[in-house]
């Protein structure tokens, strides 16, 4: 009986659970790592995708996880790799396409079924936040309710897929509800900085797990 977790899988995995936790508790302890940790999550959960990619088909399906982990990475680092440029707006600008690239993956290349009825919850989210942030977030509002939009739709259209792809998306909008509080609110408490992170990177790497499951499932039919 082939086991369900391989050596392998575990070896291309580790880097990328590891450092999401230094970097989680450099955080909470407001540790210099913290920053250079952040610019190397992405690079590392890219790996997984990278050495699953030889059995996987249709290359778009590879193509599209690496476009989201590369946009994702360019967020995570905007103020770093630009640092004349407006850091939110460049933050939402690449976090965006990454989330329609996974969105374009859950529509078309992950195993087909109807979105529950439940996830209308995320239609709700989106007028809340809206109707709860807006105001705070001056000329920034229609940028942010775009944004939230994509991040609705790949919370929303994560439930097409497995349950480890629903839970990625779940934490994924968590961690992004999280962030947007503490941008456009004052007084939020230290906690909410790692719990950003947290969710962040259990949601990406749900979503990239799940994914390739379900594509390495795909396969075998």
């Amino acid at each position: 009986m082939q086991r369900s977790i391989r050596p392998l899988d575990l070896a291309v995995w580790a880097p990328y659970v590891i450092l999401s936790i230094i970097h989680v508790v450099a955080l909470a302890m407001q540790s210099p790592v913290a920053a250079p940790t952040k610019l190397m999550l992405m690079p590392l959960l890219a790996v997984p995708v990278l050495a699953a990619a030889p059995r996987l088909r249709p290359r778009i399906t590879i193509a599209l996880l690496l476009v989201a982990l590369l946009f994702s990475w360019l967020g995570d680092g905007a103020g770093t790799f630009f640092p004349g440029g407006p850091e939110l707006p460049l933050m939402m600008l690449f976090f965006g396409l990454a989330h329609i690239a996974y969105i374009v993956l859950f529509l078309r290349f992950t195993p087909v079924r109807r979105m529950p009825w439940w996830t209308l919850i995320y239609v709700v989210w989106w007028f809340g936040m809206l109707v709860f942030l807006g105001p705070h977030t001056g000329g920034l509002f229609f940028a942010v309710a775009a944004y939230g939009l994509v991040l609705a739709g790949t919370a929303a259209t994560s439930a097409r897929g497995n349950i480890v792809i629903t839970l990625g998306g779940a934490f994924f909008l968590a961690s992004d509800s999280i962030l947007a509080f503490r941008l456009f609110l004052d007084g939020m408490p230290a906690w909410t900085s790692p719990a950003v992170m947290l969710t962040y990177t259990l949601g990406q790497g749900l979503i990239i797990a799940g994914a390739i499951q379900a594509l390495r499932r795909k396969e075998k039919r």
